[in-house]
C-alpha cells in the first residue's frame, strides 16, 4: 500500500499574552491527545468512491433524469448524458447544435449536484437510451460544436466535475464499434475538450488513444512524462473493461507497458471505470490490490458488474492480501471502498508555544493510505472553537495539494480560555457554505457542522497539551 508522510506546518501568532511568559524560545512541543489510528469506517470524500450511474436525456426542451438517485448515500455520480436527439442518424432529419434549453438543463443538473455537495464523472454519447447502438454520431464538425457548448457549462463547475470521459463515439460512449472510432475523430474530440475546458481531467478509453493524440508510438510513450504546462497533462483514461482479461477487454495492447505509462498520468488524474467478467481471476482480492495502488484507482461503478461486487463482498481481506492488519477479517469490498482515491490519516499533531511573543507552532503529520492522490487543490483554513462550540476565529491559509508544507501566521483576538483547533480543507464556498471538504480517516476528529478535522486544543491564560 501507498504510505506517504506529509509534514504540514502551521505557524500561528496569538494576540493574547501569557502572564507567565518570559522566555522567547519555543517550549517543547506537546503531542496532542488525539486518536492517531486509522478508522476502518467508510468516508465519503470528494471526487472518489463507488459511483451511482444517472441517465440524463437531453431534448430540444431540456434535460430529464431521476432526481431521486441523488441522495445522502452516495457522493459520486456518473452522468450518462444522451445527446442523440441532436444527431441526424437518430432524429431522422439533420444534425443540430444543442439547444439553449439542453445546455441550461446541464447547468441546472450540475448546480443541483453542487448545492448538495456532490461530484460527478460526466460522459456524453449519441447512443439513444444508452442501449448499445453504433454509428449514431453526427458529422465531426457538429460533434466539436457540441463539445464547445457543453464545455462552457462544465467549466463553471470545475470543483463539481471529477472528470469528463470524452465518450461521444460508439455504444455507451465507449469509443469503439463505430466508423467514427478512428484517430482523426478521437484526436479532434480530445483536443476540443482540452482546449475548451480548464483544470478538468479529460479521459479517453485506451492508452493508444492517448499515444495517438501525443503523436508517439506505444514504445516511445513507455518513457514519456508529460509536463504540467502541456494540454495533455490533463489527459487520462477510463476503463470499462477493468480487470476483465489480461488486456482489460482490449483496453491494453501490452498491460505492463501501458500501466507503467498510465501510472504517471493517474498520479495526478482520476482513474476508474467498471469491473467486469465475474470469473476473471484478475479481480480476486489477493491479485488486484497491487495494480489498484499502481494506477491510483479513484472510482468504480457500484452497479456493474454487480456479480464482481458480490464477489468482493463475500471475500475477506487477509494477510495474503497485504499487511493492513486492522482490516483482517473485513470484506474485500470494504477494503477497496475505503481505499478508492486518497485517504488521509492524521498520524501526529504537535503544538509548541513561544512564550515571549505568544506564537503557537502547529506541526501535523498526515499519511495517505489510499490507492490514489488528491487531484484538486484545496483551500485551508484554521478554526479556533470556544467551549460553547462556536468558531470564534478563522484564518485562511495557502492552498493544500496533498503533499506540501503550509505556513501562515495569524493573530486571533482571543480571550483567556481553552479552544479546540480545527483544520478545514475545502474546495469552494457555495452560498457561504464550504463544499468538497476533506475528512481525515481518524475516529472522533470530524466536526460535521464545521466540516473540519480537530487537530488539537490550546489554552490562553494557561497551557494545555491537548
Amino acid at each position: 500500500m501507498k504510505s506517504k508522510s506529509i509534514a504540514v506546518l502551521f505557524s500561528v501568532i496569538a494576540a493574547v499574552a501569557c502572564a507567565a511568559c518570559a522566555d522567547d524560545s519555543p517550549n517543547t512541543g506537546n503531542v496532542q491527545r488525539l486518536d492517531y489510528t486509522e478508522s476502518i469506517a467508510a468516508i465519503a470524500n470528494p471526487d472518489q468512491g463507488f459511483y451511482r450511474p444517472v441517465y440524463v436525456k437531453f431534448l430540444q426542451g431540456g434535460a430529464t433524469y431521476n432526481k431521486n438517485i441523488i441522495n445522502d448515500a452516495t457522493q459520486l455520480y456518473h452522468l450518462r448524458c444522451d445527446i442523440s436527439e441532436f444527431s441526424a442518424a437518430v432524429n431522422g432529419g439533420s444534425d443540430l447544435p444543442l439547444s439553449q434549453a439542453a445546455t441550461d438543463g446541464l447547468d441546472d443538473l450540475l448546480s443541483y449536484l453542487k448545492e448538495n455537495d456532490k461530484n460527478a464523472v460526466v460522459r456524453f454519447a449519441y447512443d439513444p437510451g444508452y442501449n448499445g447502438s453504433a454509428n449514431k454520431e453526427p458529422a465531426l464538425d457538429v460533434i466539436l460544436r457540441h463539445v464547445e457548448q457543453v464545455s462552457v457549462v462544465l467549466d463553471r463547475y470545475r470543483n463539481t466535475v471529477t472528470a469528463v470521459e470524452a465518450g461521444l463515439i460508439g455504444p455507451w460512449g465507449e469509443m469503439h464499434t463505430s466508423s467514427a472510432a478512428n484517430p482523426t475523430c478521437i484526436n479532434a474530440i480530445a483536443d476540443a475538450f482540452l482546449t475548451n475546458t480548464s483544470d478538468i481531467a479529460i479521459s479517453l478509453r485506451t492508452p493508444k488513444m492517448i499515444y495517438d493524440y501525443l503523436g508517439v508510438s506505444a514504445d516511445e510513450a513507455a518513457e514519456l512524462t508529460i509536463a504540467p504546462d502541456e494540454k495533455a497533462y490533463r489527459l487520462g483514461l477510463y476503463n470499462d473493461g477493468y480487470l476483465g482479461s489480461d488486456s482489460d477487454l482490449g483496453t491494453y495492447s501490452n498491460r505492463e507497458r501501458d500501466t507503467n505509462f498510465l501510472s504517471r498520468q493517474t498520479s495526478h488524474l482520476p482513474f476508474g471505470g467498471e469491473v467486469t467478467i465475474p470469473d476473471s481471476p484478475l479481480h480476486d482480492i489477493e491479485a488486484c490490490l497491487p495494480e489498484m495502488n499502481k494506477l491510483n484507482l479513484s472510482y468504480l461503478n457500484i452497479e456493474w458488474d454487480n456479480r464482481v461486487i458480490a464477489k468482493w463482498k463475500s471475500a475477506s481481506y487477509t494477510s495474503a492480501c497485504g499487511n493492513d492488519a486492522h482490516y483482517y477479517g473485513e470484506t474485500a469490498f470494504a477494503y477497496i471502498e475505503n481505499h478508492l482515491g486518497y485517504r488521509y490519516v492524521l498520524k501526529k499533531s504537535v503544538f509548541a508555544y513561544s512564550d515571549a511573543d505568544d506564537r503557537l507552532d502547529i506541526e501535523l503529520t498526515l499519511r495517505n493510505v489510499g490507492f490514489g492522490n488528491l487531484n484538486k487543490k484545496k483551500h485551508a483554513v484554521l478554526l479556533f472553537v470556544d467551549e460553547s462550540g462556536s468558531a470564534v476565529y478563522s484564518q485562511e491559509a495557502d492552498s493544500f495539494f496533498g503533499e506540501t508544507e503550509l505556513r501562515y501566521t495569524a493573530a486571533p483576538p482571543l480571550r483567556n480560555g481553552k479552544y479546540d483547533v480545527y483544520l478545514r480543507l475545502y474546495g469552494e464556498d457555495w452560498r457561504d457554505q464550504p463544499l468538497y471538504c476533506i475528512r481525515f480517516a481518524n475516529a472522533g476528529l470530524w466536526n460535521a457542522e464545521l466540516k473540519a478535522n480537530k487537530i488539537g486544543s490550546v489554552e490562553y491564560g494557561g497551557r494545555s497539551d491537548g
